[in-house]
């Protein structure tokens, strides 16, 4: 159903981006994307460390990554529309997303294993951000730069503090 629904508004979403410079519309994107981002992980998150309680955590990890090669190669056949011929042009380093994947699987398994599918989220948005946050005020990666202001900080301490709260008995 999550996938259905997800590629159905998927596909609204790239017929909105469809004309050129509209940049209204592309954002509009970017907040349903990353909304749904946001929905599919934590369904992933719970998914995948019910699986590690049965195999364990690594194990859970090479289920996940083996269903989703089959998914991905799945949906590049139905609606890529890149060039797999370019990835010699791909910066060397970038290609550890794919170990990063592993990693983000495993820990995520054992976080919301052991702290629940809420904190472990929030725990992972706060650290998210902040690295986030880090590589744009850098602009590590070749990420554009983006200062770093007093604003930021202050978002980041609420909601320190609302995780505070949400998790308070």
């Amino acid at each position: 159903f999550i996938m259905a629904s997800f590629l159905i508004l998927y596909a609204i979403i790239r017929l909105l981006n469809y004309e050129e410079n509209c940049m209204e519309k592309v954002f509009i994107g970017g907040i349903f994307y990353s909304l749904m981002a946001g929905i599919i992980a934590a369904t992933q998150n719970v998914f995948s460390a019910r699986i590690g309680g049965k195999v364990g955590m690594w194990e859970a990890s090479l289920v996940v990554h083996s269903v989703g090669i089959l998914f991905a190669i799945l949906m590049v056949r139905l609606m890529g529309d890149g060039n797999l011929r370019n990835l010699p042009q791909v910066n060397k380093i970038y290609l550890l997303g794919g170990v990063l994947g592993v990693f983000i699987v495993f820990t995520i398994a054992n976080g919301v294993s052991a702290l629940g599918a809420s904190l472990s989220a929030a725990l992972m948005v706060i650290a998210q951000l902040f690295f986030a946050t880090i590589i744009d005020t850098f602009g590590l990666f070749g990420a554009e730069r983006i200062p770093f202001d007093f604003t930021k900080l202050i978002g980041l301490a609420i909601m320190v503090v609302g995780i505070i709260v949400f998790n308070s008995k």
